[in-house]
């Protein structure tokens, strides 16, 4: 896994083998003494291991930590919004100290670091694969400096494929598909400035609130995670499901497991080294989990009898023209921003 050069030098920096002075829950890093993590996110409570994969990377990450930590670390896992209210705020709360991990997409802290938006740039990465391969080019490099500078470690890496649900009969599947006047949800600057230019009126809210928004008429549509899809119940409320199974998209999320930088260096070097590892040991999971959740978000659409249609190729070209305007504007306005593009460009989807 590709690490920031600051990781690779901490042996040197911890050589006492403890820290004083930690500001962490309860206690401190130092030996003898237990370490209590907060860790918070947005998505519903796991239950005994099953649910929202993102929930459950959570619940397995503490458990694994303090197994291995003999109960020197432990780790409350705060659910569904339960610490923080607003999941966009999980971010200034690690940086305050008042909370010390998250599951974060990190386009939510884009409005603090604009780079950020290059997690979820529309139609930069359609597949699962090219996700996966992020990690190992130069534009993983990328990413992992962007958090070390913003203050997070990532202990694993997290991504979610998009999908669209709309009220309307007929799935949207290309930008000429968009219904007059039709108003949708979906997070991220750089994907609402690419869904304004084909149509889509916006109305901005937590994943938690799209199944209200619908409900009550304030949304025609939404574009959110297929995890967040099912987690939520969204196929109660919707006709039609246009699903990334079969291997396209324009919406595609980093939501990864981080911990801040400063929490993470109050710890001892054994259990920093033991966070790395666990997390480490969880990565094929959050992979392979994230990619099952599509498949079990479009039976769950399809048993509600909603209609569910993938985007084909040459839907996705087509959302792909739409969107490269949206990139150039970030090569421009983001400092660095051109070199990101072109790395993520450059990262295979096969």
């Amino acid at each position: 896994m590709l690490r920031p050069q600051w990781r690779l030098s901490t042996v040197a920096v911890l050589a006492t083998g403890a820290l004083v002075g930690c500001g962490l829950a309860d206690g401190g890093g130092g030996d003898g003494e237990s370490t209590t993590l907060r860790l918070s996110h947005q998505w519903p409570a796991a239950d005994e291991g099953d649910g929202d994969f993102r929930s459950v990377l959570a619940e397995r990450f503490a458990e694994d930590v303090e197994e291995r930590t003999d109960g020197a670390v432990s780790i409350n896992v705060n659910p569904a919004n339960s610490l923080i209210e607003d999941p966009t705020e999980q971010y200034n709360a690690i940086r305050q100290g008042t909370v010390d991990m998250s599951v974060y997409p990190l386009d939510y802290a884009a409005g603090d670091h604009p780079e950020f938006s290059l997690t979820l740039m529309p139609a930069m990465v359609r597949n699962h694969t090219q996700a996966q391969n992020w990690q190992e080019h130069e534009v993983g490099q990328m990413v992992e400096d962007m958090a070390d500078e913003a203050g997070l470690v990532i202990l694993t890496w997290v991504w979610n494929a998009g999908a669209i649900a709309s009220t309307t009969e007929d799935p949207i599947l290309t930008p000429d598909d968009v219904p007059s006047g039709s108003v949708t949800r979906a997070a991220g600057p750089r994907i609402e400035e690419m869904l304004e230019s084909v149509g889509f009126g916006l109305s901005s809210m937590p994943s938690s609130d799209i199944y209200n928004g619908i409900q009550t008429g304030t949304l025609d549509s939404a574009i959110t995670s297929t995890s967040s899809f099912g987690s939520y119940r969204l196929y109660e409320q919707v006709d039609s499901y246009t699903s990334p199974v079969g291997g396209n998209t324009f919406w595609f999320m980093f939501e990864p497991l981080v911990i801040g930088k400063d929490q993470f260096e109050e710890l001892t070097e054994e259990q920093q080294e033991i966070l790395l590892e666990v997390g480490q040991d969880l990565q094929d999971f959050a992979y392979e989990e994230s990619q099952a959740d599509d498949e079990r978000v479009d039976e769950a659409f399809e048993e509600a009898g909603v209609t569910v249609e993938p985007m084909d190729d040459d839907a996705f070209e087509e959302w792909l023209e739409v969107s490269e305007p949206v990139w150039d504007s970030f090569a421009d306005d983001v400092e660095g921003g051109a070199d990101m593009i072109e790395a993520a460009r450059s990262v295979p989807a096969e």
